[in-house]
């Protein structure tokens, strides 16, 4: 599919979209946490709420752990999203 940020015309209402058509899918994901620390995750998309999304990650530690991320951080490039 292709990474979401470089669609610089998706709104928020678009971006839920793509995440709720594609629930159960592998997705990769980008997050910018501050100080050029960027952290990429493989998961898959399990949830989406109104506010945010929820994506089942597994570490190093053969743990699964469930993250949230806003459609907010979607569209400002804190979080890239590419389906898989």
């Amino acid at each position: 599919m292709g990474w979401y940020e470089l669609q610089p015309k998706l709104n928020l209402t678009q971006i839920r979209k793509v995440v709720e058509d594609n629930l159960g899918k592998e997705v990769i994901l980008k997050a910018n946490k501050g100080r050029k620390k960027i952290v990429t995750n493989k998961g898959i998309l399990t949830d989406a709420y109104p506010s945010v999304f929820t994506v089942q990650i597994e570490n190093e530690f053969e743990s699964i752990r469930t993250v949230s991320y806003s459609y907010a951080d979607v569209l400002t490039s804190t979080v890239e999203l590419k389906i898989c």
